[in-house]
């Protein structure tokens, strides 16, 4: 079976085409800085590889760059569009219908543009990849994987929020939780990793999006985002946790639409609104350059992930270990130092040396004489999304 995954981001779109059930790779791909001027494609089969930088300004356009570099004369790896089995794609926002692997017909797609509202900045996206993939590949198979699925397991205490039961109920506000697939792959390798049967685990997913999840026993327990994609922590666009206040106080005194405050707050805030650049290494830069808004954005963005652990240490009545994961926890160091600084109450003390060293799948960052393993982890949502796609259709 030949899976080609989609996974869309708010920004970016990865991409792999794998076949199941050996789980082979057979080509995959990045698009980065989707919007702006210089996105970049990032494309790689057997032993080609290809780069360019070019404008594309939506997931639209993302896509028919994808399909194009996959059916490419020369590098690509499908001759012709039938050659795909299923494509599978990650979806954000599943409500309380969807909690598991589900292949998509005409109301699925509609429930999952019904829920754009909950997730502005990404169910669009993922609606617009499954209808140009239908076009495209018109003899597949199409399933969405739901990346609130993997939260179905919050207890209602962690859940539910304390607004009147009734209307809580009536129109199914409560957390939903979102990053799923990343967290449950990551979770996973890391309990394979230091061979626990029990386990407390802190996964901390940090890219475009930002989320934080507490797990014990390979269960999510609480979660930093909640209804919708947008609170919790400090994002590329989002703000992250804010006082409802300022939201009456947007509306009421400066005259703002509900609309508009929804817009300033998933796609002019969080490290934009603080610096005006979304991207962390442009704000790691600035920051090195000596630029005060970027060296205060990553002072509120680490501590604001600081908090979270605390609170998940309480949560999980302790810590086995923190788990950094995607782009951001991947890749920046610095940002993973300034995280850890200053936590040995929580029993966390980090490597200088091991931090700064090359990643492999799996790095311990740790000191030695650490209570807690800080491991960093490349997720692989696009495996765990073949995983979860082969065994709904294997039969």
């Amino acid at each position: 079976m030949q899976i080609l995954i989609i996974n869309s981001g708010s920004s970016s779109i990865k991409f792999q085409v794998i076949e199941m059930p050996s789980k082979e790779v057979i080509c995959k791909g990045l698009l980065e800085r989707i919007g702006l001027e210089d996105t970049e494609l990032h494309y790689e089969s057997n032993s080609k590889s290809y780069s360019e930088v070019q404008s594309l300004a939506n997931h639209k356009q993302g896509l028919q760059a994808i399909t194009n570099m996959l059916m490419h004369d020369e590098i690509g790896v499908l001759k012709h569009s039938d050659e795909i089995d299923v494509v599978a794609h990650r979806v954000v926002h599943g409500g309380n219908r969807f909690d598991k692997p589900t292949k998509i017909d005409k109301s699925v797609l509609a429930e999952i543009e019904r829920l754009a509202s909950l997730a502005p900045l990404h169910n669009p996206a993922n609606a617009i990849g499954i209808k140009v993939t239908m076009d495209i590949f018109k003899n597949a198979s199409q399933v969405a994987i739901f990346d609130t699925a993997f939260h179905q397991t919050l207890p209602e205490k962690a859940y539910r929020y304390a607004i009147p039961k009734e209307i809580a109920d009536e129109h199914h506000i409560r957390v939903y939780g979102f990053h799923g697939t990343s967290h449950k792959y990551v979770s996973e390798q890391a309990i394979d990793y230091l061979k626990q049967k029990s386990s407390k685990i802190i996964s901390v997913h940090l890219g475009n999006g930002c989320s934080m999840t507490a797990i014990k026993d390979s269960k999510s327990i609480d979660h930093s985002l909640g209804f919708g994609p947008s609170n919790g922590l400090i994002m590329g666009t989002r703000s992250g946790d804010i006082d409802q206040s300022v939201v009456f106080y947007l509306m009421d005194k400066l005259g703002l639409s509900s609309e508009k405050v929804n817009n300033l707050l998933q796609k002019k805030s969080g490290l934009l609104g603080l610096t005006g650049y979304a991207d962390l290494r442009d704000i790691q830069k600035g920051a090195e350059e000596g630029n005060k808004d970027c060296q205060l954005a990553l002072l509120m963005t680490s501590y604001r992930i600081k908090k979270y652990i605390g609170s998940y240490v309480a949560a999980l009545n302790g810590l086995d270990a923190l788990l950094f994961t995607a782009g951001i926890g991947e890749n920046s160091s610095l940002l993973r130092a300034m995280v850890c600084e200053n936590m040995e109450a929580l029993g966390i003390q980090i490597d200088e040396n091991k931090n700064s060293s090359r990643k492999d799948s799996i790095l311990e960052i740790q000191k030695d004489d650490s209570k807690v393993k800080i491991l960093v982890i490349s997720t692989n949502e696009e495996l765990e999304i073949a995983i979860q796609s082969y065994s709904l259709l294997k039969n």
